[in-house]
């Protein structure tokens, strides 16, 4: 019972939660602004001195004599989290395991940054430029439009914030997903005129005219490209062979091939409820991220209806079967924040009606159609601070009719549900309240159902209803309580059903029930006078506790947990994972070199080996950390797995036999990856170094070479050069550094590091993915990147769930691509498989996988 409602109560502190990130995001960017100022003062007194220098020298020699930049290639002193020493950033001719730091001149004042690198970080002596890309201090510096829920990844801090139609309904042909409807029918212009009907899978060109050269910089003579994140430039280094030719004014092509959803790994039944159905199309309904999964377990199709723009939380089915209602979040997508309902056909993918745009506040979190009139009217409960219960009528016009609308309650509201026999009775439950609403003439009036003899119990969980018409409902206190039809009173109390919470309740056609626990994980059968009928089951404990049932094709039953997954199966027979996930944020994700596989990894601890040819998890195994990052080895024989506690280990792949285990600092360890020779394994840390080991004994030994020193802020990003000597390193403060891999020394000559083929193109910032950045960026909309590897395309993910595709090389600003929704939360990884028919995508707090095909 205690699991139940603790988990109750996370769900109630969600809004809490939201309004506590939005006053950890004002004050992170006023700390910006701050460190922004600090940057801005010290380069004006940098150049003050440096014109004193000159001034001086002019006077004595009565020549002008160039003066050398103090901050030559280094970059100021700045203090990592979680270090009590200040550490001085060395220069490629300094001893890389030195950590005192250098004497100050008064034309390098100390200051500390955690945001932002030096200001001198683009000057070398003799006049050549420095091997760091790292932004220059800007007179002016820009704060953009800031995210809701900012990707942790672009945290400064070690320490993460835990931070988304169109045919008559007589047709029946069945089609994938809604964006294929659309492509597929150009004279449904009823949709596709809306301006709420079509949100979200949408591939997006961008207008030529608008491309061009605003906030990047060509220095023809340095070879240097600026481009300007959070309104500071970051200077980029043109290859040698792009030298001649290379133009701001180019126009680039977007990419011939786009991306079509194929699949969707993952289920959400952490938080939601009643949100899992089987339709007469032979298909299982539920929904993850802002995705509706149809899925023929048989034949072993998924459909996906894209209509939503962020994360849907409630679902409800028509008592036709084929129409279905969907509620969604207010979305982060700045043109379209509003919370609304969908209600689309099931088997067309066509949407009908948009509901509620511009009156819902937060998200809607309960939708119900009415049974008794023929599914004539729709209940809607907003999640504001008065739960909102409004009543439609959903079938006038495009829009609907709100009928009416009062207060719910003040307390969460779990379910809502129309009595199937009474036509004007709803029901609502919740904390600690049921409540019966009588919806004669328009109106709402409640009567607040009596507990009288019994507890009150903390929560109301669940319901359904018999036969005769009586109301069943589950609570925290694991019992099921009986209502007489038409009355607010408790009629019969079944005590202690379950060890626990009462999750789920389902009505089956032959008149018997099931009741799903959350704590004992026991579904339970109950006949026509609900006594046991000794028939029962219990779940396994890795797959968490019941939280939706129901009846599947013939004997079947379908069942969601708490651990995001879906059970198949009979009482009788046992129950098999048709659906699996993950549970918390999702970061790690490391394709196999030579297989169609693919392995995540999440904070709850979990790795899964994923097939991407039958959509099953191969093997899973709980590592007891949060995982962070992950690689296979060249060969794929092997798979380094690296953690939040800075912890990182080496896994068989196939017997998930640990060969070796190490620990780099204490700090989150965001990219781990083996050299193309597999001789070297690099680990970019929080901390703010590269750890550079070398493999030996078939993948089986690991010895640290050192530690590359010269970040001023965390390392996010890193790629091994085609010869496996060199390494390219994004930071938390934008720097793109580069390294000599052997020695752990920064590169300092660009004529060497500007024509360096690199294995891999993760690394965000770059001259070949420059177009990636979308205009007025802050640093943080681009969370990841992968090339495919024919060299063609360019895969992004950003921070409003976007996946996005490109032309390779991505060298012109605001290059054209083609843009796709599906997840509701920062996209956390993206990557190709090795044959590149497919890309994979990681949702960040949605816990969804999603996999596209190229076409």
């Amino acid at each position: 019972m205690e699991d139940g409602i603790q988990d109750i109560i996370n769900h109630d502190n969600d809004a809490l939660r939201d309004r506590v990130a939005d006053l950890e995001k004002k004050v992170q960017e006023q700390a910006d602004e701050i460190v922004c100022l600090r940057g801005t003062l010290a380069d004006v007194l940098r150049r003050v001195t440096q014109l004193e220098g000159r001034a001086v020298i002019i006077t004595s020699n009565n020549v002008p004599t160039p003066v050398k930049s103090s901050f030559s290639s280094n970059t100021l002193p700045s203090k990592p989290s979680n270090i009590n020493y200040q550490r001085q950033i060395t220069s490629p001719t300094t001893n890389s395991n030195s950590h005192h730091p250098a004497p100050q001149t008064p034309a390098q004042p100390n200051r500390r940054l955690s945001h932002y690198p030096s200001s001198g970080s683009l000057h070398s002596e003799g006049g050549h430029s420095s091997s760091s890309a790292s932004p220059i201090p800007s007179p002016s510096p820009s704060i953009t439009n800031s995210r809701s829920s900012p990707s942790p990844r672009h945290t400064p801090s070690p320490n993460r914030h835990i931070s988304m139609s169109t045919s008559n309904l007589n047709s029946m042909k069945k089609w994938s997903s809604s964006q294929e409807y659309l492509t597929s029918n150009n004279n449904a212009r009823r949709v596709t005129t809306g301006s709420l009907f079509n949100l979200n899978m949408r591939s997006v060109t961008p207008n030529h005219a608008r491309h061009g050269t605003k906030d990047a910089v060509l220095m023809q003579e340095e070879g240097i490209v600026k481009l300007y994140l959070r309104g500071r430039p970051i200077a980029l280094h043109i290859p040698t062979d792009y030298l001649q030719d290379y133009s701001l004014n180019k126009v680039s092509n977007p990419p011939s091939q786009r991306l079509k959803l194929e699949w969707v790994y993952g289920y959400r039944g952490r938080d939601c409820r009643s949100n899992l159905y089987f339709l007469p199309t032979g298909e299982m309904v539920y929904f993850i991220a802002s995705v509706v999964v149809l899925y023929n377990v048989e034949d072993q199709i998924q459909r996906h209806y894209m209509g939503h723009t962020d994360d849907i939380k409630c679902l409800a089915l028509h008592p036709n079967k084929l129409i279905i209602a969907t509620g969604q979040v207010a979305s982060t997508d700045r043109r379209e924040r509003r919370p609304h309902v969908r209600i689309w056909d099931s088997v067309s993918l066509n949407t009908l009606h948009v509901i509620g745009a511009g009156e819902f506040e937060r998200a809607v979190c309960c939708v119900a159609f009415s049974h008794a009139d023929g599914g004539s009217l729709l209940c809607v409960i907003d999640e504001s601070v008065e739960h909102t219960l409004s009543l439609w009528d959903w079938q006038k016009g495009e829009k609907g009719h709100k009928i009416t609308e009062t207060k719910s309650a003040t307390e969460t509201v779990l379910a809502a549900e129309f009595h199937p026999m009474d036509r004007h009775t709803l029901i609502t439950i919740g904390r600690g309240h049921i409540y019966f609403w009588d919806t004669e003439g328009g109106t709402l009036a409640k009567k607040l159902g009596l507990f009288e003899k019994q507890d009150k119990p903390r929560y109301v969980l669940c319901m359904s209803f018999t036969e005769t018409g009586e109301l069943l409902t589950g609570d925290s206190n694991g019992n099921i309580l009986v209502w007489s039809r038409g009355s607010n009173k408790v009629a019969r109390t079944i005590y202690n059903a379950h060890d626990g919470g009462v999750f789920s309740i389902c009505s089956m056609k032959d008149g018997t029930f099931l009741s799903g626990g959350g704590r004992d994980r026991r579904i339970i059968e109950w006949d026509h006078a609900l006594t046991r009928t000794g028939r029962e089951a219990k779940l396994p404990e890795q797959t968490g506790g019941i939280r939706a049932l129901a009846q599947g094709k013939g004997s079947m039953l379908l069942v969601g947990t708490t651990r995001n997954c879906i059970l198949q199966g009979t009482l009788s027979l046992n129950f098999s994972l048709v659906v699996q996930g993950h549970t918390e944020e999702i970061w790690a994700l490391a394709v196999h070199p030579n297989q169609s596989q693919f392995i995540t990894g999440g904070h709850d601890h979990y790795i899964h080996l994923w097939d991407t040819m039958s959509h099953s998890v191969v093997w899973s195994k709980d590592i007891g950390e949060s995982v962070q990052s992950a690689c296979f080895s060249p060969d794929g024989s092997v798979v380094a797995l690296a953690t939040t506690s800075g912890r990182w280990s080496v896994l068989d792949a196939t017997t998930r036999q640990v060969y070796s285990m190490h620990a780099d600092g204490s700090e989150s360890i965001d990219c781990i990856k083996f050299s193309p020779d597999g001789r070297f394994l690099a680990v970019g840390s929080h901390d703010n170094y590269i750890y550079v080991y070398q493999v030996d004994d078939e993948y089986k030994k690991y010895n640290r070479i050192g530690r590359c020193m010269g970040h001023s802020s965390f390392i996010t990003h890193l790629d091994w050069s085609d010869d496996s000597t060199y390494i390219q390193t994004n930071s938390g403060d934008y720097e793109l550094l580069f390294w000599n891999a052997g020695v752990c020394r920064q590169v300092s000559n660009m004529s060497i590091a500007r024509d360096i083929k690199w294995n891999t193109q993760t690394c965000t910032i770059g001259f070949s993915v420059l177009g990636i950045w979308p205009e007025n960026a802050d640093g943080s909309d681009v969370n990841t990147c992968s090339r495919s590897h024919s060299h063609k395309l360019l895969a992004t993910g950003d921070d409003f769930g976007k996946v996005n595709i490109y032309s390779y090389l991505s060298c012109q600003p605001k290059s054209p691509h083609h843009s796709y929704g599906g997840h509701s939360s920062h996209v956390t990884n993206v990557d190709f498989t090795p044959d590149d028919t497919r890309l994979i995508s990681l949702g960040g707090r949605d816990c969804s996988i999603m996999q596209w095909a190229l076409t």
